[in-house]
């Protein structure tokens, strides 16, 4: 059951979004801060107090401004929370819509729970409370979605090279090229024109920068 929140968040609108939905979920405790040292002294007081948070709801960016702070970061907040109460549920609420990013969250710093800031995002924050109340993890649609995706198809090491350059700005007709000069084989154009339309046709993408991006995105590159 979760009756206490603590939410950092440096823009003062979500902020108080986040606020009206733990309001009309009736949770009888929620404190905020704008800033993560803060967050985390709440945290530590809190837990010295026997009276710690069930839930920490946090951004991942804060803006920096002139209140110098030893956090910089949610993910250094979350680290740090860890350490002063291991029990502590994590719930990220970010605008970051990178998968390979949103897994690192959950790997890395087991977090409970993702949202992402978007339309019906108050909705979400519901349906991850709810989850993680029970201790089950909330992982969002779209990374789920993408994840999928991207395990459906067996990206080579040539298809990575390709795609690699291309993220690096490389025009499509000079990557052969750089194939050879690294020895990648086959490396002639016509061997880069029809992997890469077999990878948009694949994940039905029209251009190269669609694909790039969804790679990206993804953590294939």
């Amino acid at each position: 059951m979760i009756t206490k929140v603590l939410i950092a968040e440096d823009h003062e609108s979500a902020n108080i979004s986040v606020q009206a939905t733990l309001d009309e979920l009736q949770i009888p405790h929620t404190d905020y801060v704008y800033y993560c040292d803060d967050a985390l002294d709440r945290i530590k007081n809190s837990k010295l107090r026997n009276d710690p948070y069930d839930l920490l709801i946090t951004d991942l960016s804060f803006e920096e401004d002139t209140k110098a702070q030893q956090l910089a970061d949610g993910a250094a907040l979350i680290e740090a929370a860890r350490k002063i109460q291991p029990e502590l549920k994590v719930l990220v609420f970010s605008a970051t819509r990178e998968a390979a990013v949103i897994e690192k969250l959950f790997n890395k710093l087991d977090i409970d729970g993702y949202v992402r800031k978007a339309r019906n995002d108050a909705k979400e924050l519901k349906q991850a409370i709810a989850k993680i109340a029970v201790n089950q993890r909330y992982f969002p649609r779209h990374l789920m979605e993408l994840i999928k995706q991207k395990n459906t198809y067996n990206f080579n090491d040539f298809d990575i090279a390709v795609l690699s350059l291309l993220a690096r700005g490389t025009r499509q007709k000079d990557i052969p090229e750089h194939l050879q000069k690294k020895q990648i084989k086959p490396s002639g154009l016509s061997s880069v024109e029809k992997r890469l339309n077999q990878m948009k046709e694949a994940f039905g993408f029209s251009t190269n920068e669609q694909l790039v991006a969804f790679c990206i995105e993804t953590g294939v590159i």
